[in-house]
């Protein structure tokens, strides 16, 4: 079945993030293969906001590994409290860095990433993913983002992953 987005063009950050995510619920709903649902997710985050890189890490042991994702070839596997994923997993807090060159340690898995927020995707108290979202403007995410992926997150986590 095709799935068609309903998003506002014209409408600012929060307007769009608002309108997307009851669709998103919508478009996992009934799908229990986490991979189907996340790549969906994936996708349809960089349709409506054009975002350079978006994607999931999933927790493996003492690992994040690459996950679905829409974008340039990305790494594939970051270590516990390493880069912005690392770090996101390991303090289980979302991670808004307006300048990816001044965040210290940070992975450049691509020299075109400038700002970027990674949210943890918590299910059962536990961390088990992260979704990392990538521009390739300086400072272009603010709270706004962080609340609405926050959102998108905890949902994630009560129903993808559980």
């Amino acid at each position: 079945m095709a799935e068609t987005l309903i998003v506002s063009a014209q409408t600012d950050r929060k307007q769009r993030y608002d309108e997307l995510l009851p669709q998103l619920k919508g478009l996992v709903h009934g799908e229990r293969n986490v991979i189907a649902n996340l790549a969906n997710i994936a996708a349809a985050l960089r349709q409506t906001f054009d975002f350079f890189w978006v994607g999931f890490y999933l927790v493996d042991g003492e690992e994040l590994v690459l996950g679905p994702f829409q974008g340039d070839i990305a790494c594939t596997r970051i270590q516990k409290g390493k880069g912005v994923c690392g770090t996101a997993w390991a303090e289980g807090v979302a991670q808004l860095v307006p300048d990816v060159d001044a965040f210290p340690g940070h992975i450049a898995c691509s020299s075109a990433s400038r700002s970027e927020i990674v949210v943890p995707i918590l299910s059962e108290g536990k961390v088990v993913a992260v979704l990392d979202i990538d521009s390739d403007h300086l400072n272009d995410f603010s709270q706004v983002d962080i609340d609405s992926v926050e959102a998108l997150c905890r949902f994630l986590g009560q129903s993808v992953f559980s």
